[in-house]
């Protein structure tokens, strides 16, 4: 009897930790399967849309806060984060759930696939940013050695990049260009105004010291900016992955995973 039940409790400890290393698949197949998740982020692009010419007129106002009210003369642009915001990367989160792994295994291997689609409603808010001549730059915390193939992907999109720029801004392309945004948002900056940044995390939009946090400090830094999402800021959602999930283990991810498990137990708030 003691023996049947250690076997039992020994096959759920299992099962448990199973369940936290791919506890994303709700989330996995609401991102691939619904049309909720289509809706959303075709509202979020067309909102962005019909904000670009108010935007774009009004020479007096910018998006970024590395702008420092510097940007007099100086010509449009937005900038866009690349995966789950312009790339979907969905089938790499499908592959990790089937292969029974976990991220970064078979990241840059899905990168060089060049596989990717457009999220709905990018094509048509990249299309229209490039019609009213706004410079569009993309913002990655894609490593250095996946430029390349970021670039095909998005060309075989569709999207055509001018020959005298970089429009595409990697993670440790340059020493300071970490995974703190901040320096190549301020590069832009130097040369652009930004009309309008779009992410799926609270970094593409603040510096880290205001995302590397608790999750009651980011929630706290969210409603700093009010007044900034749905004018200048657009925050498409990512249930998958993303420093909101990395608050909630303190950004320790070295923790074992039973470990980290029990706190996102512990973090749900039933009232």
């Amino acid at each position: 009897m003691r023996l049947a039940l250690f076997i039992f409790l020994l096959s759920t400890i299992s099962v448990q930790a199973n369940d936290e290393e791919h506890q994303g698949i709700l989330a996995t197949l609401y991102v691939q399967n619904s049309a909720e998740f289509d809706a959303n982020s075709i509202n979020v692009y067309k909102s962005a849309i019909d904000k670009l010419p108010k935007l774009l007129a009004n020479k007096n106002i910018s998006a970024a806060t590395e702008q420092n009210n510097d940007f007099s003369g100086k010509p449009p642009a937005v900038i866009l984060d690349v995966d789950q915001t312009v790339l979907n990367n969905v089938a790499y989160q499908a592959r990790l759930i089937e292969n029974r792994t976990y991220y970064p295994d078979g990241w840059d291997a899905w990168c060089m696939e060049e596989k990717a689609d457009y999220l709905p409603g990018v094509k048509d808010f990249l299309d229209y940013a490039t019609d009213l001549g706004i410079e569009i730059f993309f913002v990655t915390n894609r490593t250095a050695n996946l430029e390349k193939a970021t670039r095909n992907n998005l060309e075989k999109l569709g999207f055509i990049f001018a020959k005298n720029k970089d429009q595409l801004l990697m993670k440790d392309e340059r020493p300071d260009w970490t995974s703190n945004k901040t320096s190549r948002r301020t590069l832009i900056a130097k040369k652009y105004r930004i009309l309008m940044i779009l992410g799926d995390n609270l970094g593409d939009f603040v510096d880290s010291s205001e995302n590397i946090t608790s999750p009651e400090n980011r929630r706290a830094v969210a409603e700093k900016y009010r007044n900034m999402w749905g004018e200048y800021w657009f925050m498409l959602s990512n249930p998958n992955y993303g420093d909101w999930e990395n608050a909630i283990i303190n950004f320790n991810f070295g923790l074992p995973k039973d470990e980290q498990l029990q706190k996102k137990l512990d973090a749900l708030d039933s009232k």
